[in-house]
């Protein structure tokens, strides 16, 4: 098992949030979106151009920038 950050993920690819980064001015909002500890995340698609990226992570699919995936640690 190896730790990354969300942003290096593939489409296809899924792991497990490890943690946030302590000050990222979205660490709360992620964290109500269920970005928290063992949620799997599974990365659907990416834009062109590289961003936003989709993900499904529970029931929910949303769209997040690169930059704020880069906040998000996880476990593949």
């Amino acid at each position: 098992m190896t730790e990354t950050t969300l942003d290096t993920l593939q489409p296809g690819e899924a792991a497990h949030v490890v943690g946030l980064e302590l000050h990222h001015p979205l660490r709360r909002r992620l964290m109500e979106l269920g970005f928290v500890r063992g949620a799997r995340v599974s990365v659907l698609r990416r834009a062109p151009m590289g961003d936003p990226v989709e993900l499904r992570i529970g029931g929910t699919e949303l769209a997040l920038r690169r930059a704020d995936l880069s906040a998000v640690r996880v476990r593949s």
